[in-house]
């Protein structure tokens, strides 16, 4: 697959099909990229599973924070690294060697692992690097328009505003 540039169907798709994400590198810190991302895709209807030793058993947004990949319920469908390259390669290779295979693999801004992203399409995972599940999600659904962003989708289907926050606004069939 070429990382330079994920076509907007393949990441809308993998948006559409994720329900649980494992957020490696969560922050309890209000001011961190990851602790926003967390906030939004839970606003989204995502369950999302911090991960950060340092917090292990406490709750950042009420949700339980666990120690490592190892210590979650299940296998989350996506795997959001909040962590720098070389940590990202580490971690791949501890979900390959595990057998407890996500569906999606995803890093971060500026997080970039070609060797690991390949074994893990080798083992038949789905990766994105350097980009942003709410970015991502902001500009699929057209919200981040909503903001004057330019978000270089082109539509005349106004948005389904509902109240709150919109949850799965990607796709018709799973709105709320």
């Amino acid at each position: 697959m070429n990382h330079d540039s994920y076509s907007d169907a393949y990441i809308k798709a993998i948006l559409d099909e994720v329900t649980t994400v494992a957020m490696v590198g969560a922050s309890a810190n209000q001011v961190r990229p990851s602790y926003f991302v967390l906030k939004y895709l839970l606003s989204k209807g995502y369950d999302v599973w911090p991960i950060n030793p340092g917090q292990a058993g406490k709750q950042i947004l009420g949700q339980t924070v666990y120690a490592s990949l190892e210590d979650l319920p299940a296998v989350p469908d996506m795997i959001d690294i909040f962590r720098n390259s070389e940590a990202a390669g580490q971690i791949v290779d501890q979900v390959i060697a595990s057998g407890r295979l996500p569906k999606v693999i995803w890093m971060q801004l500026t997080v970039r692992h070609d060797d690991a992203a390949a074994r893990a399409e080798e083992a038949g995972i789905r990766v994105v690097m350097n980009r942003c599940p709410k970015i991502e999600y902001g500009r699929l659904s057209g919200e981040i328009g909503w903001a004057g962003v330019n978000s270089k989708t082109l539509s005349a289907k106004r948005p389904a505003l509902k109240s709150g926050f919109q949850h799965r606004g990607l796709s018709g069939s799973k709105s709320d």
